[in-house]
């Protein structure tokens, strides 16, 4: 069994350890059955990705419902509430960061790398910058961080589990609904299942505008986004707007701001795996750093997302991806605040739209 009983970036940015523990089991502990203590809500991601074979409902550091399991692993976080968690299950073996002579949760390089967090000048001058997250093994060396994705790699290699950071992708769903008039033959681009989706000839998706987020201190402004929005929309972008249901309301002043009509409103209209199945097929995706973000580097589509409280470095997307380009002003903040980031606050309205140019040009993201 693994903890990750948070959210849908959380999840995503799992894949690669859950895969690589699954394939460990496969071959070492054969007949076995990799179980995810996380969200019922999660459940259908989940298991659309293969690599777990089922999810225990588990809200976060709540019991687990699962008893005596071969092995508990803790990928909900350091600890010592989630680690305590895993061991009222009475679980043969634990695997956690920090236990005594066990996997440390700063890495080794950390310590080398000092505490720089921002390239020199950026936060000074108050200049954003294109910033994308992670190396072929997610760490960015000298910025004094480690990207989640490689964190938990870094936990299971401990333990003789080879994971592959690279392994984002999920699987397309073979279907989407009708959405603002755009449809698709359901065979014509379903994929390979890792991720990639097929050649959709000359018509182009949807552009995904998604202005919420967990936090207010990970919220743009509307008014920025409605201005990102109708900007597009007048370039031909067929614009659409994702969010919960919760969400509907700030989607909707977003659509009406920007002289969008209501009818480009999707929030809380998709279930998890429609919301999967138009990332999957858009055309642009922009958020900020939020879930439908680590779907449209699942699913490699061309993405900008708006960095605030956190590095681009712990939570972006990969180095090595020119489609996904992250942005952030370089200043470190709670992510949890109850106000938009300073830093995200930083970014502007023409940095998104040039972002977007880049995209179209197939520049590589700088940093």
């Amino acid at each position: 069994m693994a903890l990750r009983a948070l959210g849908l970036g959380d999840l995503l940015t799992a894949l690669p350890a859950l895969r690589g523990l699954r394939r460990h089991l496969t071959s070492e502990l054969p007949g076995h059955r990799l179980l995810l203590a996380g969200p019922a809500w999660l459940e259908p991601v989940a298991m659309l990705s293969g690599a777990v074979d089922g999810l225990v409902p588990t809200d976060p550091l709540a019991p687990v419902a699962v008893a005596a399991p071969t092995l508990a692993v803790n990928l909900h976080g350091r600890g010592p509430e989630s680690t305590q968690t895993l061991r009222r299950t009475r679980p043969a073996a634990l695997w956690a960061f920090d236990l005594p002579g066990g996997c440390a949760w700063e890495p080794p390089d950390l310590a080398q790398a000092g505490s720089t967090t921002a390239d020199p000048g950026s936060a000074a001058t108050g200049h954003s910058r294109t910033f994308s997250a992670g190396t072929a093994t997610g760490y960015v060396p000298g910025l004094g961080n480690e990207h989640e994705v490689s964190r938990w790699c870094r936990l299971l290699a401990a333990h003789g589990v080879s994971c592959d950071p690279t392994e984002l992708g999920l699987p397309v769903p073979p279907w989407l609904p009708p959405v603002c008039g755009w449809a698709r033959n359901p065979t014509a681009d379903r994929g390979t299942g890792g991720g990639e989706t097929q050649d959709r000839g000359s018509e182009p998706g949807p552009t995904v505008v998604h202005p919420g987020g967990a936090a207010p201190a990970r919220r743009w402004p509307e008014l920025r986004w409605a201005a990102v929005a109708r900007q597009l929309a007048q370039d031909g972008h067929q614009i659409v707007f994702t969010g919960s249901s919760a969400e509907h309301g700030l989607a909707l002043r977003v659509a009406t701001a920007a002289g969008l009509p209501p009818s480009t409103v999707l929030a809380g209209k998709l279930d998890l795996v429609a919301l999967c199945a138009l990332v999957a097929r858009a055309r642009l995706v922009l958020s900020a750093d939020t879930g439908v973000a680590h779907l449209a580097t699942a699913y490699r589509r061309p993405s900008v997302v708006l960095f605030g409280p956190v590095s681009p470095a712990e939570w972006g997307p990969p180095f090595d991806r020119p489609k996904h380009r992250a942005l952030w002003a370089g200043q470190h903040s709670d992510p949890r605040g109850g106000f938009p980031a300073p830093g995200l606050l930083a970014l502007t309205v023409d940095q998104v739209l040039r972002e977007v140019t880049l995209l179209k040009q197939g520049a590589c993201p700088t940093q």
